[in-house]
């Protein structure tokens, strides 16, 4: 069962760190906190099973530079990675280096929980795509050359008028290329869009109690 696993938060901020444990106890889940990625990188290897949600922007090792890490030292568990809004970019390289998932700030208890057991499902062995990815997928296919264009710009997390420039048309009509996209992979925004490319593991690309 996925509440055996163990979550792994960190965050340099205590009264964030008490909430995600609370939240993810409420849920089922057994936790252990750290206030640095350095803390964690020293008990990674021997660290419970389960999932890693960590802040992506903090004071020493940032989160992207953790995701590197981890995947360097052949720590596979799942990471999420949590971003403000100016920490986007930051997000979606982490998650191009290989994290699972990441959560926009502010977010609710009920999205962290479903983050980490959407991280968990997918971390199983031979885990079959959800169906939802496998529909996202499905509609990514559909999009024509340009629209394409205007896809893996927002992935990228290129600005328009970069773009617009490196296609050679205005950023207007760049602009309708991205709502096309939108509209055809039924993304609310560029945010969501990002996690639904991560969750359908666009960029290739049983548990334990903490002790």
């Amino acid at each position: 069962m996925f509440e055996e696993a163990c979550i792994h938060i960190i965050d340099d901020d205590s009264t964030v760190r008490k909430a995600l444990s609370y939240f993810v106890g409420a849920a089922g889940f057994a936790s252990r906190v750290y206030d640095s990625a350095e803390d964690f990188l020293a008990v990674a290897k021997r660290s419970a099973p389960g999932c890693i949600v960590t802040d992506v922007r903090m004071p020493g090792m940032t989160g992207l530079e953790l995701v590197l890490r981890l995947k360097s030292e052949g720590v596979a568990q799942p990471v999420i990675v949590m971003s403000g809004h100016a920490d986007i970019l930051l997000a979606v390289e982490a998650m191009k280096a290989g994290a699972a998932d990441f959560l926009q700030k502010p977010f609710k208890a009920s999205e962290l929980v479903e983050a980490v057991r959407g991280a968990l499902d997918r971390d199983r062995p031979k885990a079959p795509i959800a169906p939802e990815s496998a529909a996202f997928l499905k509609l990514v296919s559909t999009l024509s050359p340009r629209q394409r264009n205007a896809f893996d710009g927002i992935l990228d997390g290129k600005l328009n008028k970069t773009t617009a420039h490196e296609l050679g048309i205005s950023v207007r009509t760049l602009e309708g290329y991205r709502a096309e996209v939108m509209a055809k992979t039924n993304a609310s925004s560029s945010t969501e869009l990002v996690r639904m490319a991560a969750m359908a593991n666009l960029w290739g690309s049983p548990k334990v109690s903490c002790g």
